[in-house]
């Protein structure tokens, strides 16, 4: 890094880190049977669609305004939904960058009409971007981890970001290459 562009950062004031409790959110929704599939079980999309809606609420309420999907991972189908279950997404960011931020979201299911305890039947991460009014890139604040679990969740994610980062740099070296021997895609 330049010594302008230390300085230049030096001049930004801090963000203070907000708790993980403060953006937790839990989205409830009753599937019907215009969510269902030709098996009659309910729409992976339908449940990714929840999933992306209580993850960028809780971006926005961590980052204080407007973030956009960066990317999805690891969303994992653990059950299938049916007609009548009553779904939960509980979502909470897990870390955050200077910019973006993970959010670990939970999916899980109970029969409308019954009291057993719900069963989870999903799992997502996402990377989300907090935008300004132009579209840019915008600070977030520090996520500040309550628990034992949040501690853990932060570390994980931690690792994910690593590997995103590395995936990524390999890809783009791959492309590289296969360009530089004149290979066409």
């Amino acid at each position: 890094m330049t010594e302008q562009a230390s300085a230049a950062e030096s001049d930004i004031p801090e963000i203070p880190g907000k708790p993980t409790s403060a953006s937790r959110t839990t989205l409830s929704h009753i599937m019907t049977h215009s969510d269902t599939n030709l098996l009659g079980t309910v729409h992976g999309g339908v449940i990714m669609k929840l999933v992306d809606d209580a993850a960028g609420a809780v971006a926005g309420r961590h980052s204080g305004g407007p973030a956009v999907t960066a990317s999805m991972d690891e969303m994992v189908f653990l059950e299938p939904v049916r007609v009548g279950d009553l779904v939960h997404v509980k979502a909470q960011v897990n870390w955050t960058g200077r910019t973006s931020m993970e959010v670990g979201v939970r999916v899980l299911a109970e029969r409308w009409n019954e009291s057993t305890p719900p069963t989870q039947v999903g799992s997502a991460y996402l990377v989300f971007a907090a935008v300004d009014a132009d579209g840019k890139p915008r600070r977030v604040p520090p996520v500040l981890p309550e628990t034992e679990r949040d501690k853990r969740r932060y570390q994980e994610a931690q690792i994910r970001r690593t590997h995103r980062l590395a995936r990524r740099r390999a890809i783009m070296e791959l492309r590289e290459r296969r360009a530089a021997e004149g290979i066409e895609d």
